[in-house]
C-alpha cells in the first residue's frame, strides 16, 4: 500500500451518510487537537494495543530518517485507552491529510468511562503500508526516536507528550512508558555536563 493514503481513505467512505462521527485518538490526536470537535471524552477500544511500529516521513522524521509513531496492532484481550471526539463528518477531509502517511480509517466500537458504547472511526497503519517499520525492542525504539526530527518537531517530543497525556487521562500503557523511561535516560546523557 502507498504511503499516501488520502485517496484510499476517501474512497472507503465509512459513515459517509452520517453528519457526525466519533473519532478515537490514541496517539498525537490526544494532545495535538488541531481540528474542530463537538465533544471529547476518554474512551477505550478492546482487542487493540498501541505500538511505536509506524514510520513518520512527514511529521516526526524525513524520507531518509523516518521517525517512529504509534499505530494499533490486534491483540486479543488488550485494551487501548485514548480520547474520543465527536466530530462533524467534514472534519475527515482535514484528518485524512494529517494521517496520510500510511494510515487508513477503520470502524471500531468505543467504550466510554460510564460503560456506554458507540461505533466510531480510528486511523490504523497496517503492516502492508510502505512506511511500516515493525517491531523492535523498546530500547531500540527509544534510540531511534531520539535520532529523528521532522516538520512537526523532534520525535522524542511526540513520545513525551503522549506519555504525559496518557497519565493525565489516568491510562496505563507499559509500552509507551517503557520507551519514555529509555528516552529520558538517553536525553539526560546528552545534556551538557552529563557524565
Amino acid at each position: 500500500m502507498s504511503v499516501n493514503t488520502i485517496e484510499a481513505n476517501r474512497s472507503r467512505n465509512l459513515f459517509g451518510d452520517h453528519d457526525e462521527v466519533w473519532l478515537f485518538g490514541y496517539g498525537s490526536l490526544i494532545y495535538l487537537v488541531d481540528f474542530p470537535y463537538l465533544e471529547a471524552k476518554p474512551a477505550s477500544i478492546r482487542g487493540w494495543s498501541r505500538r511505536f511500529w509506524q514510520g513518520s516521513h512527514d511529521h516526526r522524521g524525513t524520507r531518509t530518517n523516518p521517525g517512529r509513531v504509534v499505530t494499533l496492532i490486534e491483540l486479543p484481550q488488550a485494551l487501548c485507552g485514548g480520547l474520543a471526539f465527536r466530530v462533524e463528518a467534514s472534519v475527515f477531509e482535514q484528518l485524512d491529510e494529517r494521517e496520510k502517511n500510511g494510515y487508513l480509517r477503520f470502524a471500531t466500537e468505543l467504550t466510554f468511562a460510564d460503560g456506554t458504547t458507540a461505533i466510531g472511526l480510528t486511523y490504523i497503519a497496517t503492516p502492508d503500508n510502505e512506511a511500516y517499520l515493525g517491531e523492535a525492542s523498546e530500547y531500540q525504539i527509544a534510540r531511534h526516536i531520539c535520532s529523528a526530527e521532522g516538520a512537526s518537531g523532534a520525535n522524542s517530543d511526540y513520545l513525551l507528550d503522549l506519555a504525559k497525556s496518557l497519565r493525565e487521562l489516568g491510562q496505563q500503557d507499559d509500552h509507551v512508558f517503557a520507551i519514555e523511561s529509555h528516552i529520558r535516560k538517553i536525553l539526560s546523557n546528552r545534556a551538557p555536563g552529563a557524565a
